[in-house]
């Protein structure tokens, strides 16, 4: 990676604009950006989740003329252990983050990245990985990227420059630079088995509810990994539109994912449990935060204009 400054996205989608905490690392990369964008805990915690504005969110995002991911190909490394028993992953948090992106490929919602040119609104969903604690249960981000060189190298997932590779941990498991205190999730890209590889780290929700998830009671009766889901949107939303680092993102460098972040709508649906959602996919119900549409601005649920 060629950056030199860990850079934190305020994530209230308010309007209000983005706060911005800078730790310097290394070497400057090229143009200023940050090596590492993360995904800012909820700062309304302890409430239900939140409308959000319909006005226009300034200042406006604009195209830097980066690479923009036409299609990407979503692979799965779950981190840690996913099956046992007295973590909070189970029962079925696999199966939920699967249920999920296969049907978020081509929905309404991820419609709204067309409003980016390239993007064609879809994504696939690739081979996955498990990976038992190879980096410990602390990871670090540099051992995030370990886990990933180690999936490829080793064969387990092919290499794919067109492909966004999402480390996703057991509630088990916490990452060292500041999981639940300064974020809840990143992505990135580096050059990984020679290619330029795109990746994100997504921390279980359980370990830190208040700060990760929009509510303490999920729509599939998994709160940790019910909160990942809108975690997951946000990065590979990000990815799709800027997995460089160098395309979609305005003036105070926040991408479409940041500036909608922790807003879910207005139409929000109550279920039995009492947990709230917002959309309905593939025989699932899940709470995912807005994204934003690049031709005016605003934050949507859906390329309809569902706001």
């Amino acid at each position: 990676m060629k950056s030199s400054f860990k850079y934190i996205a305020a994530a209230a989608g308010l309007g209000v604009g983005s706060l911005f905490i800078s730790v310097a690392l290394s070497q400057a990369q090229e143009g200023g950006r940050p090596e590492i964008i993360l995904h800012k805990p909820n700062p309304h915690q302890g409430f239900a989740p939140t409308a959000g504005s319909t006005s226009t969110q300034s200042p406006p995002i604009i195209n830097h003329g980066g690479l923009v991911l036409g299609s990407p190909t979503v692979y799965l490394i779950w981190y840690g252990d996913w099956n046992q028993s007295n973590n909070t992953d189970t029962p079925g948090g696999q199966n939920i983050v699967r249920t999920f992106l296969g049907g978020l490929g081509g929905s309404s919602y991820y419609q709204i990245n067309k409003s980016y040119v390239i993007p064609s609104g879809t994504f696939g969903v690739g081979p996955e990985t498990a990976d038992g604690y190879s980096q410990g249960k602390n990871l670090s981000d540099a051992g995030v990227q370990a886990v990933v060189k180690s999936a490829l190298s080793s064969g387990k997932l092919p290499v794919d420059p067109n492909g966004v590779y999402f480390v996703l941990t057991s509630s088990d498991v916490a990452e060292s630079s500041g999981f639940c205190s300064n974020y809840c999730g990143w992505h990135t890209y580096g050059s990984i088995s020679s290619a330029n590889i795109k990746y994100a780290f997504v921390g279980n929700a359980s370990r830190c509810l208040n700060a990760c998830a929009a509510q303490t009671v999920g729509p599939n009766g998994n709160a940790g990994v019910d909160g990942m889901i809108s975690v997951i949107a946000h990065e590979l939303e990000e990815a799709n539109t800027d997995p460089n680092l160098n395309a979609w993102f305005d003036r105070r460098g926040s991408e479409n994912a940041d500036k909608c972040a922790w807003t879910f709508g207005q139409n929000l649906i109550k279920a039995p449990n009492g947990a709230y959602y917002n959309l309905a996919l593939a025989g699932g119900n899940f709470l995912v935060q807005r994204n934003l549409n690049a031709k005016d601005s605003r934050c949507y649920v859906s390329a309809d204009g569902l706001q």
